[in-house]
């Protein structure tokens, strides 16, 4: 049994239901409840019965519960002993970075991170937010950064960039709309949006689309659930007519001559990054990045 296994578990008890327990974790639904059910096959015992108002522990379900958390506060109570321990350096910084993070956010932490603690050693992991969120909980990563706040008491986050975005069309659909001087968002009505899976950041995800859809905008097809949408992908799309995509001023992809970036008039859309981390930990390096971090960035 994992650990993310029993802080699903213990999620949904709490919450009295697998949509509740979801939005707390930032996992999808059927994802959630396949956890469950994979753990009542390996334990072979009911831990959950659908009631009128939600879902309710067996007998088995309630023992596995304080099981569960004595076992996630043990952990915990392990990795902040060790974490005094190697406080001082000498250890690996587990990072989470998202997709298209902008390079130079992490360029001056990362610097004087190294000169504050040369044998701190930062080991970067390309990660949805869903993602990163659930190996913070379990003990996976030391630093996210992440396209919304965590939810909750066991993160601490602090903001460290906004980004205005804005659009990218077809370069023929850019000289009608004459973009350089800003484009309206209703003026993209009619193109399609080539956008990402709620999953990877379902908060990020409903207040893009709401400001989309605010302004008469077709979303398009979804994403498929855990497939990400790479740049060149991205690209393509738009170049082939018929859709936009978002993107901040100094995207760090090179953008063909097919496609155009356009900014925003009025910036409806910002992309905010948060870091965060534990906050049981006590790690001096992690604070001194932390620290090091613009108050935020604006892009």
């Amino acid at each position: 049994m994992e650990l993310r296994e029993m802080r699903a578990f213990i999620a949904v008890v709490e919450e009295g239901g697998l949509s509740a327990a979801a939005r707390r974790l930032h996992l999808s639904q059927p994802a959630l409840s396949q956890t469950v059910s994979a753990l009542e096959r390996q334990l072979g015992v009911q831990l959950l019965v659908r009631t009128s108002s939600g879902v309710k522990a067996t007998d088995a379900g309630m023992t596995l519960l304080s099981e569960a958390r004595a076992v996630l506060a043990r952990h915990d109570q392990a990795v902040a002993a060790v974490a005094r321990h190697t406080a001082v350096g000498g250890s690996v910084l587990r990072l989470g970075i998202p997709l298209e993070l902008p390079s130079e956010l992490l360029s001056r932490p990362l610097a004087e991170l190294s000169a504050a603690y040369p044998a701190t050693r930062v080991q970067a992991r390309h990660l949805s937010t869903s993602a990163q969120i659930a190996a913070l909980h379990a003990g996976e990563l030391d630093v996210g950064l992440l396209r919304e706040h965590p939810v909750g008491q066991e993160l601490d986050a602090v903001l460290v960039a906004e980004e205005r975005l804005g659009v990218l069309i077809a370069a023929g659909q850019a000289k009608q709309t004459e973009c350089a001087d800003g484009i309206r968002l209703e003026a993209l009505a009619g193109l399609e949006w080539v956008g990402f899976p709620r999953s990877g950041s379902p908060a990020w995800y409903d207040e893009l689309t709401a400001v989309l859809r605010s302004h008469g905008l077709e979303l398009g097809p979804a994403v498929p659930e855990g497939q990400s949408l790479i740049a060149d992908v991205k690209l393509a799309a738009v170049a082939a007519g018929g859709a936009f995509a978002l993107a901040p001023p100094n995207w760090s992809q090179p953008i063909p001559d097919t496609v155009t970036w356009c900014p925003l008039v009025g910036h409806p859309l910002v992309r905010r990054t948060w870091a965060a981390w534990p906050a049981t930990s006590h790690r001096r390096d992690l604070g001194r990045l932390i620290a090091a971090f613009d108050s935020p960035a604006v892009m």
